[in-house]
């Protein structure tokens, strides 16, 4: 069976040493029934008996919870109601050990039939277990009730009756167990700010957790309830306790950085001084990993001020000199961010993108052109002196498509300070029809920016661009060459379409919004933090609970709803 033979054919002569006393051969046959059990559900009933049995009168403990974990693995609807009274003497057994077992048992059935699970009473036992003298069964208990909560239309929430249990069970249960804990914690919202603060107390010990998820867990709790504490010496502190052991994480193996970072990021963007006196730590090693690299940049970029902007340029540009091309083009599009962050300090990121330009390389010109377009945006009239030493350094044949669009945004904006703009532009259409739809929007635009600017020369070259654009393949293209043929009927209309002053950019563009971050930061080591979504984009099992939870609601409003029309008949 563990090779891969298929040995259902002995189903039978197996089930029948299901009543042996030894507990390894016991194990085995356990084993082989829930494996087999799916394929063989008329047979697998032949079993019931012995595991009911096992659960309920063998004085062995580990027996016991064996039994009740190997029933909880079957899923076979058949044997789920032979589950139940077992299942349900396990959860109140005078040993922990059998006690923790049945409570991982009860989401498993659950998953099979939820209907059952709760005209039993189940989730009520799991309710009970949380006031358990064992830390491990309450911890299983709290995962129990968490998993069930996912799918159910009633979630599990923590009452202050129950939390003093959770707490003095965190420093005893395991380190999963904590993992469960902690996430609930998450969920709980406390009556104010005293509650909070005392809770954070008590949680600044799981900073120092060997476990990367327990601390992650432990920052996650801490950043929930930093909003409801009021004293700002109180929030200083925590947030000064929890810098070391975020900065700790980056310690660890390359695929635990990674999580680490980009937990980071949302933390930073809740509470960006939280890390302000580590910017070195993010420094990239020459031995990082491509995806460490790259988050490491972000970060980076969200540390930058004016007290540190110098040491950090210095840095970007020897990350711009490298050999990997797509952390180069990151590096230089760093600078640009940078000048866009700090108004103060993007004279100097223009000169470190100047120098870089003069280098030649090839992908330093082309993201420099790229992040050059948006610095013009974010302040217009001020370093359009640079665009002559750009176009020095610049080979249009090797520009790629995102540099070339904004190569020919910068030659239709600045069409009347480029003296040659009308032959750059010319160039470019010769192949017009081969550019992506990209290229051709921009093209068409500055064309017509260069019409409206120095009309005399430039009435054939609108006509041919136009012409082009309505005999192209993509809708967009098309369309757009239309609107400006009409357009165009009317010269100063056209101009204040085309020629209006642009909104400028900010460099909180690229920010989550408020509502969206307060929600990932709830979120902080799951997926979610990682993919900066929502689970429930990527996780089916909860798209499902949440619509079974919006029936409920409707189903509640409706039954109201009747309630209040009989009430207004009478």
């Amino acid at each position: 069976m563990t090779i891969g033979k298929d040995v259902s054919m002995l189903f039978p002569d197996v089930v029948k040493q299901i009543r042996t006393n030894d507990l390894e051969l016991k194990k085995l046959v356990y084993l082989y029934i829930m494996n087999y059990a799916k394929t063989q559900p008329d047979l697998a009933i032949l079993s019931v008996n012995a595991f009911v049995t096992d659960c309920t009168r063998n004085p062995n403990p580990l027996i016991r919870a064996l039994a009740i974990r190997t029933m909880g693995c079957i899923r076979v609807e058949k044997i789920t109601e032979y589950l139940t009274q077992p299942l349900q003497q396990c959860l109140k057994d005078a040993d922990p050990y059998v006690r923790k077992t049945a409570a991982v048992c009860v989401p498993k059935l659950y998953d099979i039939s939820p209907e059952l699970v709760e005209s039993q009473g189940f989730v009520e036992m799991l309710a009970g277990l949380l006031a358990d003298s064992n830390p491990m069964v309450v911890s299983n208990a709290v995962a129990a009730l968490a998993e069930i909560s996912e799918t159910s239309a009633q979630p599990f929430k923590i009452t202050s009756t129950n939390l003093n249990k959770l707490l003095a069970a965190l420093n005893e249960c395991t380190e999963w167990g904590q993992i469960y804990i902690l996430n609930s914690l998450a969920q709980y919202d406390p009556k104010g700010s005293r509650e909070a603060e005392g809770i954070a107390e008590r949680l600044t010990s799981r900073l120092q957790h060997n476990n990367s998820a327990v601390v992650l867990g432990a920052i996650r709790v801490l950043m929930k309830y930093l909003d409801v504490i009021h004293s700002p010496e109180t929030v200083r502190q925590l947030t000064k306790k929890m810098a070391a052991p975020l900065v700790t994480l980056l310690s660890k193996e390359p695929e635990l950085q990674y999580v680490a970072l980009r937990n980071l990021i949302l933390i930073l963007q809740k509470r960006p001084n939280i890390l302000s006196h580590e910017l070195k730590v993010f420094f990239c090693k020459y031995n990082d990993p491509l995806y460490v690299k790259m988050e490491k940049l972000e970060i980076i970029i969200m540390l930058t001020s004016e007290r540190n902007v110098d040491q950090v340029l210095i840095e970007l540009k020897e990350y711009a000199t490298g050999a990997d091309v797509e952390f180069v083009r990151k590096a230089v599009h760093a600078i640009g961010d940078i000048a866009i962050k700090l108004e103060r300090s993007a004279e100097r990121c223009i000169h470190v993108l100047l120098e870089l330009i003069e280098s030649g390389y090839n992908p330093v010109v082309q993201e420099s052109i790229v992040i050059i377009k948006d610095v013009f945006r974010k302040y217009p009239n001020r370093y359009e002196s640079i665009i002559a030493k750009l176009c020095e350094n610049l080979e249009i044949d090797q520009l790629e498509p995102h540099a070339r669009a904004s190569m020919v945004w910068i030659l239709g904006h600045y069409a009347e300070r480029i003296v040659n703009s009308p032959t750059l532009l010319h160039t470019f259409l010769e192949s017009f029809l081969d550019e992506p739809a990209e290229v051709q929007l921009q093209l068409l635009t500055a064309t017509v920016k260069l019409f409206l600017k120095r009309p005399k020369h430039t009435k054939d070259m609108v006509v041919q661009v136009l012409q082009l654009a309505t005999e192209c393949a993509s809708p967009d293209v098309r369309d757009r060459g239309f609107l400006y043929w009409k357009l165009l009927t009317n010269p100063q209309a056209a101009k204040a379409v085309v020629l209006c002053d642009k909104p400028v950019i900010t460099e909180a563009s690229s920010r989550l919004n408020d509502e969206v971050l307060d929600m990932l930061v709830g979120q902080l080591s799951t997926l979610a933090a990682v993919y900066h979504k929502p689970p429930e984009t990527f996780v089916p099992k909860l798209r499902r609970g949440q619509a079974q939870a919006a029936a409920e609601r409707l189903r509640q409003l409706k039954a109201q709803n009747k309630s209040g029309a009989f009430e207004g008949g009478e």
